[in-house]
């Protein structure tokens, strides 16, 4: 007979794990992601079409992924890490082979079925991949040299292949959420001081390896107003209609710089700014309210967690969370420039909704089992 146990969890049934199941977190998510809808909603005009309607199917679809992922043993996620990575690696390098062009840049692979961009896979293969090398490692053994090669080489290669793409504003993400995993397994500072300053020594290396319009995003975002109807024109349009919201909004579907089409990419990097504009500081205020809330949520699990894969993962997907949110508001802000980071659960997207609703499925997961010791081997 099929054992369901096998795959579920060998000291406890599905019953006490959804019993375990953090809700509150499902609630906050499901709060942010009807903020999406009712953006997107808002972005086509009140319709449901082309953007609401399949976020809100596809949020469904992260809902059950979520528990699935959840309910399973978390040493089943364990031993499956570094397959899943070889997947997802493959995934990538075959964009360089097989993927199609979407908006000047070659970063997805269409299936069939579904368009998928592998650099969003990766973001959660590279997590479970660094938690499962580091969980089996004493914390003296973590930052000898000799130990660092096969984790460095785990998160260069998939930086590398993503930069290629190009898409820097993912090879960033993933470079950030590999250091958080070393700096958390317990990597010795001088590694970090070291790191940082070879890269501002290659900074002249770097830059000189630019494409022309990631080069002019950065002079925008040094002088907005040098080229303000070619490249600035994102981000001073954006800035206009953060600042036409005033305290609290114009009033949802109300956003004249949205809907009439001066604010870009408004369904994607930049409906931070249209929500901004339709609901003013409270409403953009509220939404980093959620955002802040599932985050605590996250540390709280990571903190709870009594194994080391657990506790890395956990704080993996935290700090990756909160950079999605950091920089995409910041973008729109003019803080940073531009480098096309999608808003976590807002911004329209299918690979992202179900790979981040995956990562929660983990992160569910440790939280269920949080009290489990797992052996190093």
């Amino acid at each position: 007979m099929f054992d369901l146990t096998r795959f579920t969890g060998h000291d406890m049934k599905i019953g006490e794990k959804l019993t375990e199941f953090n809700w509150g977190l499902l609630f906050l998510i499901t709060l942010v992601s009807c903020i999406g809808f009712a953006m997107l909603y808002s972005v086509a005009d009140g319709s449901f079409s082309p953007w609401a309607m399949r976020q809100m199917i596809r949020f469904a679809a992260g809902v059950v992924i979520m528990i699935g992922v959840a309910l399973i043993d978390i040493r089943l996620w364990m031993r499956a890490a570094y397959p899943m990575y070889v997947v997802a690696l493959m995934l990538v390098a075959a964009v360089d082979i097989v993927g199609f062009k979407g908006m000047g840049a070659q970063r997805w692979l269409d299936l069939g079925f579904i368009q998928l961009q592998p650099s969003e896979v990766m973001k959660v293969a590279l997590l479970l991949a660094l938690a499962r090398y580091f969980h089996g490692l004493a914390l003296d053994e973590v930052s000898r040299i000799r130990n660092l090669i096969v984790p460095l080489l785990l998160v260069v290669v998939p930086v590398g292949l993503v930069v290629k793409q190009p898409d820097l504003g993912t090879a960033i993400l993933l470079t950030i959420s590999g250091g958080t995993i070393f700096f958390a397994a317990g990597l010795a500072w001088r590694y970090f001081i070291i790191g940082g300053l070879a890269v501002l020594g290659a900074i002249p290396v770097i830059w000189d390896r630019l494409h022309d319009y990631q080069r002019n995003r950065v002079f925008t975002f040094l002088d907005p107003e040098r080229d303000p109807l070619g490249a600035g024109y994102h981000i001073l349009q954006s800035k206009i209609a953060l600042g036409s919201g005033g305290l609290f909004g114009k009033g949802f579907m109300a956003g004249s710089q949205a809907h009439l089409n001066f604010l870009p990419e408004k369904q994607t990097d930049f409906i931070f700014t249209m929500l901004g504009e339709e609901l003013g500081f409270v409403g953009g205020l509220f939404l980093l309210t959620l955002y802040c809330l599932t985050l605590i949520v996250a540390f709280n699990t990571a903190l709870q967690c009594r194994n080391q894969f657990g506790r890395l993962l956990a704080i993996g997907v935290a700090v990756s969370f909160f950079f999605y949110v950091f920089i995409n508001t910041a973008m729109v802000m003019g803080l940073l420039p531009v480098v096309g980071v999608p808003l976590p659960l807002v911004s329209y997207g299918g690979t992202a909704m179900l790979s981040l609703m995956f990562a929660f499925g983990l992160l569910q997961s440790c939280h269920i089992h949080r009290n489990l010791e797992i052996g190093r081997n």
